[in-house]
């Protein structure tokens, strides 16, 4: 029997403090070698523990094997120098030192898949796998080779693609795209974004995702977010494109957030992941609190469509409150669960 209102997380969850310096962004890895190989599976298997403790439904690796979400993906394509480094603005919020592109990228073997193939070894669940999609990849790097941001974007779209399909091949159930981006470029998102987006899904018979949301709570995206007014209705310029979309799932940001719940209704027929763990802050949420943002959600969207998840990653946090926003999480569906089967 099909599970009503399936819980996931949005990404990453915090890595074990052997593993890599805790509550920390691109923190470097304290092992290497065999040693790092071996405990990043360790990772994997409490990560994994976690979330079964917390009744999550759909898993994911909690992205314990890579250290940032988008450029670990990028690391080992060709046509990337992470050697010569330039610094540009990542979402028109704030300055970082980035790889540039140098030639024609392309994927010379598979990234994630090994560790998919160990994750689907350990769970009889169905399985979340997070990719970096093609829009935030472009916006995370110094393009000194193709000189177009949408160019580039469809050769990410095509490796994307190869890495999809052999994810899929090991078991992956659900494949998301990380697409914050899609929050701040509006006009490209319309004009080839989700153009983009539907060529990296092409061809996949696994459920698809894509993931917008407003950043880890970082202080660049909260003074960002102190920028947007009363409303956040970003969602909206994008909303409408991405309802007639081949995606799947569409994941959006709702706990503690400005973002007006009626939005919901532009994508009216997609089944939608709601951000009901707010991960900028430390306060773990009440089982009600969750409880609450889903029903308001659920005027918008149908309870079979309806998939409870975090706002975006947990990396930022310690373990012991990304533990408790978990258990939140699991416990605020179950009150809505027993409320619908009413």
């Amino acid at each position: 029997m099909k599970t009503l209102l399936p819980t996931s997380t949005a990404g990453s969850l915090p890595k074990p403090s052997w593993l890599a310096k805790p509550e920390t962004l691109w923190s470097p890895w304290k092992l290497q070698d065999e040693e790092l190989i071996e405990g990043k599976q360790d990772a994997l298997r409490l990560t994994l523990d976690d979330q079964d403790r917390a009744g999550i439904d759909i898993v994911s690796d909690g992205e314990q094997t890579r250290q940032h979400f988008v450029t670990t993906f990028i690391e080992h394509l060709s046509g990337v120098d992470f050697e010569n480094r330039q610094t540009v603005k990542i979402r028109n919020r704030y300055n970082a030192s980035v790889p540039s592109v140098v030639g024609t990228v392309t994927r010379e073997k598979p990234v994630f898949v090994e560790d998919a193939k160990f994750l689907r070894t350990l769970t009889k669940k169905p399985i979340k796998w997070a990719l970096p999609g093609p829009m935030t990849m472009i916006d995370t790097l110094y393009d000194g080779h193709y000189k177009s941001r949408e160019k580039l974007a469809w050769d990410f779209a095509k490796i994307l693609n190869q890495e999809a399909k052999e994810l899929e091949a090991v078991g992956v159930d659900v494949i998301q795209f990380d697409e914050p981006a899609f929050n701040v470029f509006f006009d490209e998102v319309n004009d080839w974004g989700i153009a983009t987006l539907e060529k990296a899904i092409e061809g996949l018979k696994c459920e698809t995702a894509v993931h917008i949301c407003y950043g880890y709570g970082i202080k660049a995206n909260i003074d960002w977010k102190n920028t947007l007014g009363q409303e956040w209705r970003q969602y909206e310029e994008i909303f409408p494109r991405l309802q007639k979309s081949n995606i799947d799932l569409i994941s959006l940001e709702c706990q503690n957030s400005r973002v007006p719940m009626d939005l919901i209704e532009l994508i009216r027929g997609k089944k939608v992941m709601v951000g009901a763990i707010d991960v900028a802050t430390n306060t773990i949420e009440t089982p009600e609190k969750v409880a609450d943002i889903l029903r308001k959600a659920l005027q918008f969207v149908d309870a079979d469509k309806l998939y409870p998840c975090t706002n975006c990653g947990m990396a930022p946090l310690s373990r012991e409150v990304a533990r408790g926003k978990l258990n939140a999480l699991g416990a605020g569906v179950e009150i809505v669960r027993k409320e619908l089967s009413v």
